[in-house]
């Protein structure tokens, strides 16, 4: 007998940066489905999180002066992030995790150390390509055009001690788990991907860091950090208890029904996952759902491509169930979908504006004008009554079965079926028509009845999508608050209604001017970010029109065996910030061919950051260490530059065909 538990996860988010529309698409629509099973009576665990270790965060720490867990701490704790986000949006998550928990980290030390004494985790070197923003290692083969197959971004050369799991040896057992279980896998389509992928050739899998000190340390060798996927994975059963005595629901809840994920990291949900969980002897999740893109002018929005939108300010000057409704609704659930002011300001001028808050206005305003608020059925039907009843009444069964198989949208769009319906039926019977006739009086209360039955079935649908409106449509009704249930999801089931003329529940736009004032705060922003760039682009120094020739100043001569001390490299740089604690620093984060290290150059004057990462440089590699703002950063080497007759200096930059680790001699 099955369980009557529901156990959804979204993904847990990486708070590099706050999150925008795309990372609340997900968690809205989890939180539709949460809240629909528990109207259905199950007991749900609604997991959401962050996933808060890794290079990315540690290096974003450095910049901003701080350590890696108060960079966190802000984003995900601070005001305005990712608690306040979700709180805004009515997330009704049941757990939130941190990776940066104590049980958390105390569990997936378990997790590796089990792994390792089975014999499914070993150490090697690893040697192969490595994206930064992705955090994760690539073959040859798995390169697209040579960057990343997964971001398009540059990878480079890494190579370091490590410890790997053994993803290979679950490759037929994962195929075969694919073939036993075809739900597995949502949509169909990413199924087929990640089982081309497999077939391919699996690759063991990289565990374990040793230059990234930011993260879980590898319980029985201190030098290693868990790699981020085996920490951010586990995270679905630590959650609940698994490894640890903070919870207890790991037997009540898991295997989880659903996670929801988004299709760039699918393959790590469907195949590292669930061999993990295979040598663990756990059993695996039912289903794991692969969601598209929310798309903004043709691309994926990401926080590095600086194509987001901002959920807050959407939710500040249209509401937050118009943002949950136009993501749920206009959003093919499984593909990509695009994000446009026209296409939002469309959905709620048509669907909420028009359809539904135009049918409660009419009804509430007929009911208080013809029978002073309160109606109730009479019996005297008229000949659109059976129509209107029939589409209504199959509404929540026809919901019901969407919401199973992850239909979001189209079950919205069943509810509101039933809604134009409704409007179609004032057409029909012309109340206002029935109103001047008083033989029949008995037809025109029937008729607005019927339309409060309309309303309030849709009401307690829309209660799962949109938790701010569905009450004041209550309210407006005459509903108490239980009335909200599935309980009560039955024609004729109230049998009167005293109903409360309210404010409208989303008030038109006009689109023109909307449009036009959306498209001047845009260029605003576009003109301010101009003029910040602007500002910070080194000014071009005059050429001379005849070179002067001075005297040098020599340094005493030297011998070859002294030049040989100084060793110099190629190194490619792989972030470049300014300080905020100096005007003259720039702080560099490069690849020497072995290692990355962080130099702290006085060149920020001459060059703006995002005009040097990427570039192949020259260092001094064996300058020794320097400790600088009182201690805060070391520098580990010098880059090497050139100073003109005026001060003006211009580093050393060599062609990309010369590889990060060549020494110049």
């Amino acid at each position: 007998m099955d369980k009557n538990t529901f156990y959804i996860t979204t993904p847990i988010y990486y708070p590099s940066d706050k999150l925008h529309i795309g990372h609340s698409y997900t968690t809205v629509a989890c939180d539709a489905l949460a809240r629909f099973k528990r109207m259905q009576g199950k007991e749900v665990m609604f997991l959401t999180g962050t996933d808060e270790h890794g290079q990315k965060i540690q290096d974003k720490a450095a910049a901003a002066g701080v350590t890696p867990k108060q960079y966190v701490d802000n984003i995900v704790e601070g005001p305005g992030g990712v608690k306040d986000l979700w709180k805004l949006l009515d997330i009704s998550y049941d757990r939130f995790i941190r990776t940066t928990d104590d049980y958390h980290m105390e569990s997936c030390q378990k997790i590796f150390t089990t792994l390792h004494d089975k014999g499914d985790i070993y150490k090697s070197v690893y040697k192969g390509h490595y994206c930064k923003p992705c955090e994760s290692f690539w073959t040859d083969s798995q390169l697209k055009d040579g960057k990343c197959p997964d971001c398009g971004r540059d990878v480079y050369e890494a190579e370091e001690e490590a410890y790997f799991f053994k993803t290979s040896k679950y490759a037929d057992r994962l195929l075969k788990w694919y073939e036993e279980n075809p739900q597995f896998i949502q949509p169909e389509s990413r199924k087929n991907e990640m089982i081309a992928f497999i077939k391919q050739g699996l690759q063991d899998t990289c565990v374990s860091r040793t230059t990234v000190p930011w993260g879980i340390p590898v319980p029985f060798d201190t030098k290693h950090t868990m790699y981020v996927w085996v920490d951010a994975l586990s995270n679905y059963i630590t959650a609940l208890g698994y490894g640890n005595e903070k919870y207890n629901d790991y037997d009540k809840f898991w295997p989880a029904d659903i996670h929801m994920v988004g299709k760039e990291i699918l393959r790590f949900h469907t195949i590292l996952w669930p061999a993990m969980l295979m040598a663990l002897d756990l059993p695996l999740p039912k289903r794991v759902f692969g969601h598209g893109w929310l798309l903004m002018n043709g691309g994926k929005m990401s926080k590095s491509v600086g194509n987001v939108v901002d959920p807050v300010i959407l939710c500040q000057r249209y509401g937050v169930d118009a943002i949950r409704y136009f993501l749920l609704r206009e959003i093919p659930f499984g593909n990509d979908g695009m994000f446009t002011n026209e296409a939002l300001i469309s959905r709620i001028n048509s669907d909420l504006a028009n359809d539904l808050g135009n049918l409660l206005s009419r009804t509430v305003a007929m009911c208080e004008k013809y029978f002073g608020g309160t109606v109730a059925p009479t019996g005297a039907a008229t000949e659109f009554d059976e129509d209107l009843k029939a589409v209504v009444s199959a509404m929540p069964a026809q919901v019901a079965k969407d919401m199973d198989e992850l239909l979001i949208p189209q079950a919205l769009q069943e509810i509101f079926k039933a809604i134009q319906r409704a409007n179609k039926y004032i057409d029909e019977t012309a109340p206002w028509a029935l109103a001047k006739d008083e033989s029949k009086k008995d037809q025109l209360q029937q008729v607005l009845y019927n339309l409060c039955e309309s309303l309030r079935m849709a009401a307690i649908l829309l209660n799962a999508y949109l938790p701010n409106t569905a009450p004041k449509m209550a309210a407006q009704l005459g509903l108490a608050e239980g009335e909200l249930s599935f309980e009560e999801l039955s024609w004729g089931k109230r049998t009167s209604y005293t109903v409360h003329k309210g404010e409208a529940l989303f008030p038109r736009i006009d689109v023109n001017k909307e449009l036009a004032e959306l498209a001047a705060q845009d260029a605003a922003r576009k003109a301010a970010a101009e003029a910040a760039k602007a500002a910070e682009k080194p000014a071009e120094a005059p050429k001379a029109e005849q070179a002067e020739v001075k005297e040098q100043e020599h340094l005493p001569e030297i011998t070859i065996d002294d030049f040989a001390k100084c060793e110099m490299r190629v190194a490619k740089v792989l972030t470049c910030e300014r300080l905020k604690e100096s005007k003259k620093l720039l702080k560099f984060t490069l690849f020497d061919g072995e290692r990355e290290r962080t130099i702290l150059s006085g060149i920020a004057k001459w060059y703006a950051p995002e005009d040097l990462i990427g570039k192949h440089l020259c260092i001094v590699a064996n300058l020794a260490p320097r400790p600088m703002m009182k201690g805060k950063y070391v520098s580990e080497g010098m880059i090497v530059s050139a100073e003109d007759d005026e001060g003006n200096v211009t580093v050393l930059q060599l062609p990309e065909t010369v590889k990060p680790g060549a020494q110049l001699c």
